[in-house]
């Protein structure tokens, strides 16, 4: 009986220290809006996940919930995620930002972190990486790569955010090539490789020689592939398996070192709400490799451009710019930066020269 009575103690003992333990690491939670393998914007989300298990070892627990729709299931998984005693949850698509807010009200110990969105509170942070300053090298190199002066975009939702993309691309491809027109198609996705594919397709048939993509699957890179003689470029992620032809470069997201210093300012007790928007300089925004495709010449001047956006030296929006309908936007010299961030992070309109209008 004695021995027993002992042995019962040691197990209880052991258990208790066990779910001590347990209840000692930090848990994150993350939401995704497509699947982990879209090989794009979810992919490299995930990248920042398993970066922060890397980092931390057995003191974090992180989960995850793919292909969550924006809207009414956002707020079920949020609040799920809450529920199994999260302490800080990762949103990481623009049409979460009410549904983050909805349920960090209702969670004020929990931690927030949106991605892409402007609405914070006190346990809610924002950010958002300046994706319109890699827009602005694959613009420059895709004016000097089009032969036919078509380039074709593929958008995703009419939001500020690919509305600088488009803006930024545009005007930069204009620079080295005033003949360029851009042929736009809104695809109302963020990842579906079927209707990616037929709106590559479809620019292709429209004359466009170059494709670049504001959605997260690779089905513009296989469609293009599949053309021939058509250039394109990584979305969020390197889609290297595309390269050297037609990916002929990339825009990359790295998140990892945010999501890590998120992670541990959760752990440290230092975590406050913030709004972070960061760029190539801060390496938030990486260019991928050019490949051969890319003419020698090419290749070094949007080096160059890429080095000017990271320094700070050069601005991706500098005047004179000016809006759709011919009214002034910027000034000779001026940059959008000389007006905060503001107008930049609520872009509605699209820039002269660009033909067609967005979507209400």
């Amino acid at each position: 009986m004695k021995l027993t009575k002992i042995l019962t103690g040691a197990t209880l003992a052991l258990g208790l220290a066990t779910t001590a333990m347990a209840q000692d690491k930090t848990k994150v939670g993350f939401v995704y809006v497509g699947p982990v393998g879209d090989g794009g914007w979810t992919y490299e989300h995930n990248k920042g996940r398993l970066a922060v298990e890397e980092a931390f070892g057995d003191k974090v627990e992180t989960t995850f919930v793919e292909n969550v729709p924006e809207g009414a299931d956002a707020e079920r998984v949020i609040t799920q995620m809450a529920l199994q005693g999260a302490d800080l949850i990762f949103t990481t698509s623009f049409g979460y930002m009410d549904p983050t807010i909805n349920v960090a009200a209702k969670f004020p110990d929990v931690k927030f972190e949106h991605a892409t969105g402007y609405k914070q509170a006190d346990n809610v942070s924002i950010y958002s990486a300046r994706f319109y300053e890699g827009r602005a090298v694959q613009g420059h190199i895709a004016g000097q790569m089009t032969k036919t002066n078509t380039i074709g975009y593929i958008a995703s939702f009419p939001i500020p955010e690919v509305i600088r993309g488009i803006n930024s691309a545009y005007i930069h491809a204009k620079e080295v090539n005033p003949d360029v027109e851009f042929k736009i198609i809104w695809a109302y996705t963020w990842f579906d490789p079927a209707k990616e594919a037929d709106a590559a397709t479809a620019l292709i048939e429209q004359g466009a020689d170059v494709i670049l993509q504001h959605t997260d699957s690779t089905a513009p890179q296989a469609a293009a592939q599949t053309a021939g003689n058509v250039v394109t470029f990584g979305q969020a992620s390197d889609m290297s398996e595309y390269a050297p032809f037609p990916r002929v470069s990339s825009i990359i997201d790295d998140w990892a070192p945010y999501y890590i210093a998120r992670t541990q300012a959760v752990m440290d007790g230092t975590w406050e709400s913030v709004s972070t928007w960061d760029g190539i300089g801060a390496g938030m925004v990486g260019i991928g490799e050019f490949s051969d495709a890319i003419p020698a010449d090419v290749a070094a001047s949007a080096m160059a451009l890429k080095e000017s956006l990271a320094d700070g030296s050069y601005h991706a929006f500098t005047g004179p710019l000016n809006k759709q309908d011919g009214s002034a936007w910027l000034a000779e010299g001026e940059t959008a930066a000389d007006y905060g961030d503001g107008g930049l992070a609520g872009m509605n309109f699209y820039l002269e020269g660009i033909e067609g209008s967005i979507p209400q």
